[in-house]
């Protein structure tokens, strides 16, 4: 090989190793780039992400919330806040009275025991129901079932009384009611589910849509301090006209089904 030759054959490899490392040089810089914008990138979206959280924190829950908001009225409700919730015949002479928490075993226990029988009653017209709704489990538990459940109630008032009555036994019945220490009342989605076993709520899209914005929750909470302010101390009680319905011999509220009859007839006779 000449001198000649070589010298070239140097320069030119001399050449390709520069451009090489010029390619590299770039390829090194763009990285660095996409790195260092991809790490802006990351921060923003992590303070945006810390701000929202700290906007989310600082919103007022939802209960909290519902305490000031006004309230909304269910169809088929009376009186102050609409919170006198009467279901039966208007020729009905007696009313019987029934304080229960949604998320109350002894509620389902009861409802399941003679909710049948109850509704058979109120379309004969023998009496009319009235129905006062506490929430004190979810104070003593935690969660927001009771509340819920209650809030959902007054959608189903909002349809129909009819609705109400059906939709209350499909949340006692032993299918649906969860455990006390179970809060799935407050699952929206599952309140739905569970009205979907009433023809009139079934796909009912007014229904659905009250549940999810909460539109009764005020309304929930209004019904909750009227509990409160009736004195009863546990649930499920029952009044007729006023006077407390009791098993005999004590004072608790007869669930088993021949004890409810015959403290039932005693209520309407007097």
């Amino acid at each position: 090989m000449s001198a000649r030759n070589n010298q070239a054959n140097k320069q030119a490899a001399r050449e390709r190793l520069k451009a090489e490392r010029e390619r590299q040089a770039k390829k090194d810089r763009t990285k660095r780039q996409i790195i260092v914008a991809g790490s802006v990138v990351a921060v923003l979206a992590i303070a945006g992400g810390v701000g929202y959280f700290v906007v989310q924190a600082n919103k007022p829950e939802a209960w909290e919330a519902a305490e000031s908001a006004t309230v909304t009225k269910p169809a088929n409700a009376t009186g102050e806040n609409g919170t006198t919730v009467v279901v039966g015949k208007a020729s009905a002479k007696k009313t019987l009275e029934m304080y229960e928490d949604p998320r109350c075993p002894s509620c389902a226990g009861f409802e399941q025991a003679n909710g049948e029988q109850i509704k058979k009653d109120v379309d004969a017209g023998k009496y009319k129901v009235q129905y006062i709704g506490a929430t004190f489990i979810d104070n003593m538990a935690g969660g927001e079932g009771s509340k819920n459940a209650t809030s959902a109630l007054g959608a189903a008032l909002n349809v129909s009384p009819e609705a109400f009555l059906e939709y209350k036994g499909k949340l006692y019945s032993q299918a649906n009611h969860p455990e006390e220490s179970v809060d799935k009342f407050a699952d929206d989605n599952y309140l739905i589910k569970v009205a979907d076993q009433v023809p009139a709520l079934k796909g009912n899209k007014k229904f659905q849509d009250a549940v999810k914005a909460g539109t009764y929750d005020a309304w929930a909470l209004k019904m909750s301090a009227k509990f409160d302010a009736s004195g009863i101390k546990g649930t499920p009680s029952l009044k007729m006209d006023g006077k407390a319905v009791v098993k005999e011999g004590t004072e608790s509220a007869p669930v088993a089904p021949a004890d409810f009859k015959a403290a039932l007839d005693k209520a309407l006779a007097a």
